[in-house]
């Protein structure tokens, strides 16, 4: 999307930001209008980013477990271990997942629970406690929506090659049929991967994320195997079951040059090719970019690109913020993130914020790929929030944050897209991997020594939206 087709976008979001995109109080398009009464509104979260519980019900170490016990991995040398101890607090979770008004759960489930050594073995006392949860999901009228994976590969994997591996691919596979045959009477919605992109990128490219691998040969091999294990993944569950609702969830965000030079529009091309069109391209064309084609070339076997141009009946869209992206000559592809433009806001996070670009990736998607069905399937902010003297939590920047990204998403709709749900991320405040405790994007703020969940006012403010209908 260029800047001058965002001038036929910018003013669809006019009703809901007030100048230098302030919040504006009056009613908003999305208020206005709605969203359609079929809508999803859900919350999103991760396994190890909440479970805790590493040593319970037989499960394995992670390449997570593994990465926070290395020292000056992770800040404050935090780890998973306990977090948000979702694993033996999951009720009081839900209740608040049904407090919100909230119709859908995002969640992922942990490989290393359910078979401990990522092949061979099942084991049954971590299906029992998914069993549970979705149990407990459905009995409060809140549809369950389950990630395969989300970053959290077992190490005993990861010590065979891990994403490195084609063998890892069938694994995968293997995997998605045993949680599937568990759970697949109740569970329709299927979602394979959580943000490959950002998996294969910092773990095993420039290797600040699990399992800290480098190198440019190494996030190629892992963008492949994870589209590999993808399609085959999708094949698999089809014929377990017609009913199922199969896709992935990709994080995706407009890519903009830093600069009017050539070597920064250049460098955007070679960006937007390895960040997004690696992914999108084989699961919807079934081919890689031109750009990064001969990369990946020596990577795809006979029949690959046939196997990962599956189909899908949803994509799931993560969208934070957009790239301003410059060349850089020596980094791992050729290009990286560059300056942004004077004036933008950002959140705790260092991201700049900018709804429009929502929008720009949703209509993107329905002009490149033929509108499939999408979801936001994750958006959020971090913001270091400050608990009040009686103990609530006045987060007014994420709430005017989401409430600018709700009014993108309804710009969207009104433009054709085939947008169908909305997910927060994140339901609680949890672990953010490298960065341990120390980033808040919960809408509901979690004491981490007392593990005591207080929802914040964008909670509050998001449960108002929903009972609004948007």
């Amino acid at each position: 999307m260029t800047p001058l087709s965002r001038r036929k976008i910018l003013p669809l979001l006019a009703g809901a930001l007030g100048a230098r995109g302030a919040l504006h109080t009056g009613p908003t398009m999305a208020e206005e209008n709605g969203f359609p009464a079929d809508f999803v509104w859900g919350a999103s979260t991760s396994a190890y980013q909440i479970e805790g519980a590493v040593d319970a019900g037989g499960r394995g170490r992670s390449i997570w477990d593994v990465f926070c016990h290395t020292p000056g991995k992770v800040k404050n040398g935090d780890t998973g271990d306990v977090a948000c101890d979702h694993y033996h607090l999951w009720r009081e979770d839900v209740a608040l997942l049904a407090q919100g008004g909230f119709n859908a759960y995002r969640f992922s489930v942990a490989w290393p629970r359910i078979m401990p050594a990522g092949e061979g073995v099942v084991e049954t006392r971590g299906l029992d406690f998914y069993d549970r949860l979705v149990d407990g999901l459905l009995a409060r009228n809140i549809t369950p929506w389950l990630c395969l994976y989300h970053w959290d590969l077992p190490q005993a994997l990861q010590e065979k090659g891990g994403w490195l591996s084609r063998d890892i691919t069938e694994k995968f596979a293997s995997y998605a049929r045993v949680v599937a045959r568990r759970l697949g009477d109740r569970v329709k919605h299927w979602a394979m991967f959580n943000e490959p992109g950002v998996h294969a990128l910092f773990g095993y490219g420039i290797g600040n994320h699990a399992p800290g691998l480098t190198g440019f040969a190494n996030m190629l091999a892992a963008i492949h195997h994870q589209n590999l294990a993808q399609g085959r993944a999708l094949e698999a569950l089809r014929a377990e079951q017609a009913d199922f609702r199969l896709g992935t969830v990709l994080s995706l965000q407009p890519v903009w040059p830093s600069s009017d030079s050539d070597a920064d529009r250049a460098a955007v091309t070679r960006f937007d090719a390895v960040w997004e069109g690696a992914f999108l391209d084989p699961l919807f064309n079934g081919f890689y970019p031109p750009a990064i084609a001969d990369d990946m070339a020596p990577l795809a076997a006979a029949g690959d690109l046939q196997t990962i141009k599956q189909p899908v009946d949803f994509l799931g869209v993560n969208y934070y913020a957009p790239s301003w992206v410059a060349a850089a000559p020596g980094s791992l592809f050729g290009a990286w993130f560059g300056a942004v433009p004077n004036g933008m806001r950002f959140t705790a996070m260092g991201w700049p914020i900018d709804a429009g670009g929502l929008t720009d990736i949703l209509i993107r998607l329905r002009d490149r790929y033929g509108n499939p069905e999408l979801y936001v399937t994750e958006n959020g902010a971090c913001y270091d929030d400050t608990v009040a003297a009686d103990g609530t939590v006045h987060d007014v920047d994420r709430a005017a944050y989401l409430r600018e990204h709700l009014a993108a998403a309804r710009a969207a709709l009104a433009a054709g897209v085939k947008l169908r749900g909305y997910f927060v991320w994140s339901l609680l405040d949890n672990f953010e991997w490298a960065d341990g405790y120390s980033r808040r994007f919960g809408v509901v703020r979690v004491d981490f020594a007392s593990r005591k969940r207080t929802p914040k006012g964008s909670f509050a403010f998001l449960a108002e939206t929903i009972k609004r209908g948007g």
